[in-house]
């Protein structure tokens, strides 16, 4: 007994020395042994080495030519992240994985994998992230992963995958993210993706999918982004997107609308980005995103119809705060108001349209952290003046020296920065207003004294024009005027028999239809007698 005990002490003992002993590192290889990681960069292995410390818990060989996954596998148990990405690996055998129960990250992507199925990962129970991107897979069955419960990364992308099973996903509940794109789908069955109530993340671009049925999304409520960029969609319907109420960010570029879907996103009330370029309409009209009131974020580019942008095209999503607008070919109208009611926006990016001035009332200049209008055919005149004084004075961040003139021919290739007023012909456009107002004026008076002239002329006959009654009028005002002139006179006798009707001026105002004279400024004298010499 004692023996036996002294026995399993020595082999405990030199347990460590043997493992270091039988272990080596394949040539352009890195083992850690204290951290228990080996990575194998690009070279000539076509096998897995047999012989590393099978202690380890990170095996990475990629750029080798290894074509099989053999049973030397089993002989490192302990691991917890195996890739064995871009080598030449044609199949994956069934069970293979057997032994690595403490597996949790498994990369096979950018190999030639054909076909794999339900017993291909029994074992890898553990496993939280399965990469198959890049391989030749042309079909996904039923209860394919069953034998990965714990999965929460899944990524099929760039595989020639044609038709998606309704129970391919069966028991995948714990899925966060999926990626399906770059494959061959036409359509998603309205119950395939129904069992990932956890999925947070699908990434269904560069198919053929057309157009999404009905339902598609429907139990998904978890999911937060969505990418269908690139899947030749023509139209989206409003059932579309039924089930997506939480989700925060869509990419939907790269597809065939013919028209902004404004009621079709106007469901998505907690969206927050939104990338919806490459399409093939030519406006974006007034409340165009009407109804994502979240929406923090949208991208527009690389729509070559896209020739304007309405007034009031963002009205309603005041929260946005980047607006990107860039690479649009014949992008040329930007509608005053297009960015109207935007209280947080803070980053524009306008570049590589074909926009040739840009008006001051555009933009909220003074809350912008970014501004980018690089690569447009800019008209430099006076109307970028208050540009050419913006780039200046540094309020925003942007690329000023990106900037540049396109017309006219003098300045082309010049930085709008650095041309001055006078170059811009501003002064040559003060000097024009002037003028425009002196003749404006010159004209006006010239009117007038003409008018004035043929007035005088013709005055006889706008008499005659006017008609008898009113000249028997002016004459009956005037007899008028006359008669209680001279009663002035006649009361001023009455009370002043020696008045001298040539020492007053006599004015008479008609005030309740009685005549009244005004009385001179001594007129304490009026009633005195004069003093004789005698008394004085």
């Amino acid at each position: 007994m004692k023996v036996i005990i002294v026995s399993v002490l020595i082999v405990a003992l030199l347990a460590p020395q043997m493992t270091n002993a039988i272990s080596f590192c394949p040539n352009r290889c890195v083992c850690d042994d204290v951290k228990l990681h080996v990575t194998c960069g690009e070279g000539e292995l076509d096998v897995l080495p047999i012989a590393l410390n099978p202690a380890i818990q990170r095996l990475v060989i990629k750029f080798n030519r290894i074509k099989a996954i053999d049973s030397s596998i089993q002989f490192y148990s302990e691991l917890t992240m195996l890739d064995l990405s871009y080598n030449h690996l044609l199949g994956v055998p069934e069970r293979i994985f057997m032994y690595q129960k403490q597996l949790l990250q498994l990369h096979l992507n950018n190999n030639k994998i054909g076909v794999i199925n339900n017993k291909t990962f029994h074992g890898l129970e553990e496993l939280r992230v399965l990469n198959l991107r890049g391989n030749f897979m042309n079909e996904l069955t039923e209860n394919m992963f069953t034998t990965l419960p714990k999965l929460e990364e899944l990524n099929l992308g760039q595989n020639r995958i044609e038709v998606l099973h309704p129970k391919t996903f069966e028991s995948l509940t714990n899925l966060r993210i999926l990626h399906l794109d770059d494959n061959s789908i036409n359509m998603i069955p309205s119950l395939s993706l129904s069992p990932l109530k956890m999925l947070a993340e699908l990434y269904l671009g560069l198919n053929t999918l057309n157009q999404i049925q009905p339902g598609a999304f429907e139990g998904l409520r978890q999911l937060r982004r969505l990418d269908v960029r690139g899947s030749m969609l023509i139209n989206v319907t409003i059932d579309t997107f039924r089930g997506l109420e939480n989700l925060r960010s869509l990419d939907v570029s790269d597809n065939h609308l013919l028209k902004v879907p404004t009621v079709q996103l106007s469901g998505l009330k907690r969206l927050e980005e939104l990338k919806i370029g490459q399409n093939d309409f030519d406006i974006i009209p007034e409340g165009a995103f009407y109804g994502l009131f979240n929406l923090r974020k949208i991208d527009i580019s690389g729509s070559l119809n896209l020739q304007r942008i309405q007034a009031g095209a963002f009205s309603g999503n005041t929260n946005l705060d980047t607006i990107v607008i860039a690479s649009n070919k014949i992008l040329s109208d930007v509608e005053e108001g297009a960015f109207s009611g935007l209280p947080h926006i803070e980053n524009v990016i306008l570049r590589d349209n074909a926009i040739r001035s840009v008006r001051e009332e555009l933009l909220p200049w003074k809350q912008l952290r970014n501004f980018d209008i690089s690569e447009n055919p800019l008209v430099c005149n006076c109307h970028l003046q208050w540009l050419r004084n913006l780039l200046k004075q540094k309020p925003i961040e942007t690329e000023q020296s990106q900037i540049i003139c396109e017309y006219p021919e003098r300045l082309r290739g010049e930085a709008l920065r650095e041309i001055s007023s006078e170059l811009l012909g501003c002064h040559q456009r003060l000097s024009h207003d002037r003028a425009v107002v002196g003749a404006i004026l010159v004209a006006s008076a010239a009117s007038v004294a003409t008018f004035v002239l043929v007035a005088y002329r013709l005055r006889h006959r706008l008499v005659d024009m006017l008609g008898p009654n009113w000249h028997n009028k002016r004459n009956t005002l005037k007899e008028e005027k006359e008669l209680k002139f001279g009663k002035c006179f006649e009361e001023i006798e009455y009370h002043q028999p020696n008045f001298n009707v040539y020492s007053y001026h006599c004015q008479h105002q008609v005030q309740q239809h009685l005549p009244t004279c005004p009385v001179r400024s001594y007129d304490h004298h009026i009633y005195e007698m004069p003093i004789p010499v005698s008394d004085l």
